[in-house]
């Protein structure tokens, strides 16, 4: 017997599949042809939070796991970083269950952050997420990353000094491990076409009180570009930019690729060989993609380190005083014509220890 889906355990209203808003019926029919690709009709999860883009993103997960009979599980994470956040995301369940969509709160449990608040909420976001995945053998996850998030990563990143990796920024689908696979496909969308849809479905939605808090990158380059537009560097000319930039990363991906194929070796999963020929052979962007990899997929981590750690590690590489180094996770180390990277042993506690999800 099929375990019951969580997002619609009554039984069905048929009015709810038909969208009487033509601009609804449009972003729907959107979101579907994308999601489709990947899930099919298999179980999937979304992350909520109760902002607009999320609630829409609940809205629309609702209507596709009717529709094709799969079971969506809708996650809200409790982060413990605000005195408010149980309590908001208690709001947030309350919300969606008004619309029959059951959802469960994930409560983090470790060490709370003091430092770097935004990073950390969202390693702290992922783990809880990936963890429950795994545990009940969920293999996509949808987030609500929509066109405006695409558009300050890349100002966030220009302003860091990214370099092209950096600057294309979020792709539709990514591999957040070999058991998960991240469906983003809200990226073509405007924050306020999202807004649109929720206001009139759900009626309302939670307001984040960090958006007004200028202490972050994030919201003061939301301020930023509404004096960007006023010049004509509006949105679409923006989302094409990071298209084209998409695009190119995609095309050096293919021949970062080939060099991983010809230089790299696995000694084991967490313990490689990089023959020292690929600082000779290959051009400066893909050794650097290369070790990019090469260090994120020894560690296990999704990220890998910011890329001014890994040029400065390329850099020293070639140098002839080199002898072993640690970074993101990995032991680096010369080995005469190769170099050795292995995940590092901690004998400290992770900041982000593997939980079992509590609800």
């Amino acid at each position: 017997m099929r375990r019951r889906n969580l997002i619609a355990k009554r039984k069905v209203n048929k009015n709810e599949l038909l969208f009487k808003d033509q601009k609804i019926l449009n972003f729907y029919t959107k979101f579907k042809s994308i999601v489709f690709k990947d899930i099919k009709r298999k179980d999937f999860a979304l992350a909520v939070s109760g902002g607009a883009d999320s609630l829409c993103l609940a809205y629309f997960s609702k209507i596709y796991s009717i529709q094709s009979n799969s079971r969506a599980h809708v996650l809200i994470v409790d982060h413990k970083l605000r005195k408010e956040s149980s309590r908001e995301a208690s709001r947030v369940k309350r919300i969606l269950l008004k619309k029959n969509i059951y959802s469960k709160i994930l409560k983090w449990s470790g060490k709370i952050p003091k430092s770097n608040i935004q990073k950390n909420a969202r390693d702290m976001r992922y783990a809880l997420l990936s963890n429950y995945c795994k545990e009940y053998n969920v293999k996509y996850l949808i987030t609500a990353h929509h066109g405006d998030d695409q558009i300050e990563n890349f100002f966030i990143r220009l302003i860091r000094g990214s370099g092209l990796t950096g600057l294309s920024s979020m792709p539709e689908k990514v591999k957040y491990n070999k058991n998960l696979k991240i469906i983003r496909p809200f990226l073509k969308f405007e924050k306020r076409d999202l807004k649109y849809v929720t206001l009139n479905y759900f009626k309302t939605y939670i307001k984040d009180p960090s958006n007004n808090n200028e202490k972050f990158l994030r919201i003061r380059i939301r301020k930023y570009r509404k004096n960007m537009e006023k010049e004509g560097l509006d949105t679409r000319k923006i989302m094409k930019t990071v298209d084209n930039l998409l695009s190119a990363d995609q095309a050096l991906n293919f021949y970062k690729n080939k060099a991983l194929y010809r230089h790299i070796s696995f000694v084991t999963k967490n313990k490689c060989l990089v023959n020292k020929k690929i600082f000779s052979d290959e051009a400066q962007e893909i050794i650097f993609k290369s070790f990019s990899d090469i260090l994120s997929l020894v560690s296990g981590t999704y990220y890998p380190p910011r890329s001014k750690k890994v040029l400065n590690l390329i850099n020293r590489l070639k140098g002839k005083k080199f002898a072993k180094s640690t970074l993101g996770g990995c032991i680096v180390e010369d080995r005469d014509n190769f170099v050795l990277i292995s995940k590092e042993l901690k004998t400290k506690k992770s900041a982000l220890p593997t939980y079992k999800v509590r609800f």
